[in-house]
């Protein structure tokens, strides 16, 4: 539930009885598309804001939190990525962060929503930067079944960058989908899911990806939380989980050396984010497994 009044937008979760708050100076844009209702907001100390069918998607400011992390972490624990899909990720913010790596031999963005994509061009130009990388490939369409159509032994890592696991999104946290994304994965391959608010939904999500993720193949499964002030509680995870290499090992001093700029992330960062909070230990703990210690 959202309400704008004295010119706050408020997305209202009230399952949680909590609620969160951006101070607009106006509305810039507003749509419905062939799938979501799709608006922009000029924030007063968030810069643009988008919200898709009520519920806050990004913010000029905070973004690059997470899209770093949905990026660097699994790019530097794969021993050599080359091709990358991300399943959603209409804003681009993914792909650009994906195509800061030189390694990268071709991207491709999956997205059902081409309008997200032309508004985010508009709205989010900073976010949009690398969309002309001749590395760059765009499907507008089913991102379900292109993972189901791709060729087998294809891929190095796939990113679902996608919304929360309702409506269109649902499908992308389903072990039918993880089992099609196993099958498109190279010999050491990573998948990378959002995964949602460690607070709220260790036990009713995150758990299920584990159990799902493992059931189809993958052999090592870890979260990683992360701040994100926009988001239901201020703090996101990501899960990333690997077909035969242990995700706990990465290449820190092509961490540390890396060739651009992160204002997140770091092979600090990265390791620290490995270290889950106790209650998600104990949540997960059929999950954990010594080898990955």
């Amino acid at each position: 539930m959202t309400a704008l009044n004295d010119g706050w937008f408020t997305e209202v979760f009230q399952d949680q009885g909590t609620a969160f708050s951006l101070q607009v100076k106006k509305k810039l844009h507003e749509e419905q598309t062939p799938f979501q209702k799709l608006e922009i907001y000029e924030t007063e100390t968030f810069g643009n804001l988008m919200v898709l069918d009520g519920c806050v998607m990004l913010t000029t400011r905070d973004n690059f939190l997470y899209h770093e992390m949905m990026t660097h972490p699994a790019l530097f624990t794969h021993r050599d990525p080359k091709k990358v899909v991300i399943v959603g990720g209409g804003d681009c913010g993914t792909l650009k962060e994906v195509l800061k790596h030189p390694g990268i031999k071709e991207a491709w963005q999956v997205e059902i929503d081409e309008r997200v994509t032309r508004v985010s061009e508009e709205y989010f130009p900073e976010l949009c930067e690398a969309n002309s990388d001749p590395r760059a490939n765009f499907f507008f369409g089913d991102g379900i079944q292109w993972m189901r159509d791709i060729e087998p032994n294809s891929v190095d890592l796939i990113i679902i960058d996608s919304t929360d696991p309702v409506g269109p999104a649902e499908g992308l946290f389903a072990l039918d989908f993880y089992r099609d994304a196993m099958l498109a994965l190279r010999e050491g391959g990573i998948i990378v899911q959002q995964s949602e608010s460690p607070l709220l939904h260790t036990h009713s999500i995150i758990k299920g990806i584990h159990e799902d993720m493992r059931q189809a193949g993958f052999e090592h499964v870890q979260t990683l939380p992360f701040p994100q002030p926009v988001y239901p509680t201020g703090w996101w995870s990501c899960t990333m989980a690997s077909k035969e290499n242990p995700i706990k090992y990465f290449r820190e001093e092509d961490a540390n050396n890396r060739p651009f700029v992160t204002r997140y992330y770091n092979a600090g960062v990265h390791r620290g984010a490995l270290a889950m909070p106790q209650f998600m230990v104990d949540a997960l703990e059929d999950e954990v497994r010594p080898t990955e210690g």
